[in-house]
């Protein structure tokens, strides 16, 4: 269950929050803080007695516009810890998604906060906590014999059973510094959740853009786009290497190594496997 500090300068968004949050089953405790000051201590304490302390915080539900320090102060404060709890931004103001994001925001909820919304965040908040308990404290079964390491080897061209990409070069209209730019689909390697937006990997950065990971898993699935966790979604073709160490399987995707969840790892590794073979 989830231990949470709410923060919220204005008194009655801050008890309207505790009250939703309070009222969710997978929170154990939810204690809240009305300036950036009195939550930087409550977060410093919790960062001392460690992730499994009494005092522990896995999340901070943080308001944006805060007299002195705002949320977005807060969240790069707590960049510079080894070990920061998670964060998900409650604000009025749609404009600072980017920047949320950017600062690593597990999701960007807007207010008036409705009771279903907030339970999403929870829920996606609530996935990270376990896949990095999962991480430290790896499952003892064991998993069907299959090679640690398995090279994607197949070229793209050769993946006859899966959907590849579409002929002709189409692309998706992503927003930068008001300038609209048109990225080529076939460009990006994978693309991750960031709450109800998802960004764009490609060789030479990423973009974010206002469409859920659901919607693009559905219509790219025939340009070979393969679900690999709740939170990415990743061109089988730009699959370099899978990995199995202690229970957790990984795939690196150029630079990056993402986690593959339970759920799809199995299927991923069939698929890489036949590749591999021919």
């Amino acid at each position: 269950m989830l231990r949470v500090l709410a923060v919220d300068d204005e008194k009655p968004a801050l008890e309207e929050l505790l009250y939703l949050l309070r009222s969710d089953a997978r929170i154990r405790s939810a204690e809240g803080a009305t300036d950036a000051t009195e939550a930087l201590r409550r977060i410093s304490r919790a960062l001392d007695a460690g992730p499994d302390g009494d005092d522990g915080i896995d999340v901070v539900f943080l308001d944006i516009h805060m007299a002195g320090l705002t949320g977005l102060d807060v969240a790069r404060l707590l960049a510079g810890f080894a070990r920061p709890p998670l964060i998900v931004f409650v604000t009025a103001h749609e404009g600072f998604a980017v920047q949320a994001f950017d600062l690593k925001a597990v999701d960007y909820v807007l207010k008036p906060v409705r009771r279903e919304r907030l339970a999403e965040a929870v829920r996606r908040v609530r996935d990270v906590v376990v896949s990095a308990r999962e991480a430290r404290y790896p499952d003892p079964v064991g998993h069907p014999a299959v090679p640690a390491h398995i090279p994607n080897t197949a070229p793209a061209a050769a993946q006859n059973d899966l959907p590849g990409p579409a002929a002709g070069a189409e692309q998706i209209p992503v927003e930068l510094g008001g300038v609209t730019r048109f990225v080529p689909i076939d460009d990006i390697a994978y693309v991750e959740a960031q709450g109800d937006y998802a960004r764009l990997h490609t060789k030479d950065g990423s973009h974010l853009v206002r469409i859920p990971l659901s919607t693009l898993e559905e219509r790219w699935a025939s340009r070979g786009f393969v679900r690999i966790h709740r939170s990415h979604l990743v061109a089988l073709a730009r699959i370099d290497e899978l990995r199995l160490d202690a229970g957790a399987t990984t795939v690196r995707v150029g630079a990056a190594e993402l986690a593959v969840s339970r759920r799809h790892a199995r299927q991923l590794r069939d698929l890489l496997m036949r590749h591999a073979r021919g």
